[in-house]
């Protein structure tokens, strides 16, 4: 029994908190991260509009990220890009009424994340890398394992791609589109894109653990 364990361990170079866990992780990220913003926004739109909503979700998000680095002396880097893009929209609603101001933010939302995903890619800390480690728990072994190294940062470039696309594809659609098609085309843009994103990265990873015969251990932890 010992021989076995012994044996798991040694190829188990990935761990991950079992299914359970893994939602719980995941899901706690997500609330602190766009769950907690979208309230603020609904809150501060029902009382005094949508651009006091962009500011109450702004305000939410930065309180957020102060506590956690009080409580953990970190901030998540997911709630670290909730914060910055919604700081650049937000300045850009307060900055003025117009309605091309109003909608340049959705591009430059793009842009700011797709600068963001670039900026660390060629680094030894990829923001998907980060991202993993935060979002799911996934643990790497003390041993450094090349080819995974290289997934991230490939993995990495393929998410400021995807930003990159969608911000140019938005800034084109302001010039071709009304306002209400825009803001409809906008939100399917968004989520298309993430859904693409994270499906390609997924089938991905699975290919770099087949290439490079890793395997994956679940935690109780």
């Amino acid at each position: 029994m010992s021989s076995d364990t012994s044996v798991t361990s040694e190829v188990a170079d990935l761990e991950l908190p079992r299914p359970g866990r893994l939602v719980l992780s995941a899901g706690w990220n997500l609330a602190e991260s766009l769950g907690l913003p979208v309230a603020g926004y609904l809150v501060g739109e029902a009382l005094a509009g949508s651009t006091a909503g962009m500011v109450a979700a702004t305000i939410v998000v930065w309180l957020t990220a102060a506590v956690r680095k009080i409580a953990t002396r970190s901030v998540p880097q997911l709630l670290l890009i909730s914060a910055l893009v919604l700081t650049v929209q937000t300045a850009l609603v307060v900055a003025t009424g117009a309605e091309l101001f109003f909608l340049l933010q959705f591009p430059l939302a793009n842009l700011a994340l797709c600068v963001m995903f670039a900026r660390t890619a060629p680094t030894s800390k990829p923001l998907v890398a980060q991202l993993a480690a935060e979002v799911v728990a996934l643990r790497q072994s003390s041993r450094r394992t090349p080819g995974l190294d290289k997934f991230f940062r490939d993995a990495t470039w393929l998410w400021a791609g995807i930003f990159a696309a969608s911000a140019v594809g938005l800034a084109l659609l302001m010039t071709l589109e009304s306002v209400n098609v825009f803001l409809l085309l906008t939100t399917a843009i968004t989520i298309g894109g993430v859904a693409v994103g994270t499906v390609l990265s997924a089938l991905w990873f699975i290919r770099a653990m087949r290439r490079f015969g890793l395997h994956v251990r679940f935690t109780s932890a």
